[in-house]
């Protein structure tokens, strides 16, 4: 990523939408962008973990965990494994654990928070649908965006 959100919000406002949740910036890479994937789960993992243990060709996996801090999404084992399949980035509306791990790594992790506790795996969810966080569309196939200011959506 070239461009800063700002500058691209100044450019092209009109075709991008900006989520006004402050997300925290947990991963070693502060800015990241590229072509959405998505995750709609609730306290399970399975299927975070099963995406991001495939080619990522650059994708960012936009995970809508329902705001939910009581268990992680990610560690750092399944964050391993976003880098080695070439993901970009992962956004969590949700929390993750393993933070100075995941840190250190070179992909950009947006996540609402953190918590030590596991989250169960029994596969329940759905992918690549669109998912709504904070009145915003996440539309599988577009380009989402995401620096130290914010996270732009393409509309």
């Amino acid at each position: 990523m070239t461009e800063l959100t700002a500058d691209l919000y100044d450019e092209h406002g009109e075709d991008l939408q900006s989520v006004a949740t402050q997300f925290q910036s947990l991963g070693g890479r502060a800015r990241f962008s590229g072509p959405i994937r998505t995750v709609s789960c609730f306290e399970d993992n399975a299927l975070v973990k099963s995406i991001l243990s495939t080619p990522g060709d650059g994708a960012v996996l936009v995970v809508d965990g329902a705001g939910s801090l009581r268990s992680a999404l990610m560690g750092d084992m399944i964050a391993e494994s976003a880098v080695a399949n070439g993901w970009a980035g992962v956004i969590i509306n949700g929390a993750i654990r393993d933070r100075v791990a995941i840190g250190a790594l070179d992909l950009g992790v947006k996540a609402l928070g953190s918590n030590p506790r596991k989250s169960a795996k029994r596969g329940f969810g759905t992918a690549d649908a669109v998912v709504e966080i904070d009145g915003v569309s996440f539309t599988p196939g577009r380009t989402v965006y995401c620096d130290e200011d914010g996270i732009l959506v393409e509309r």
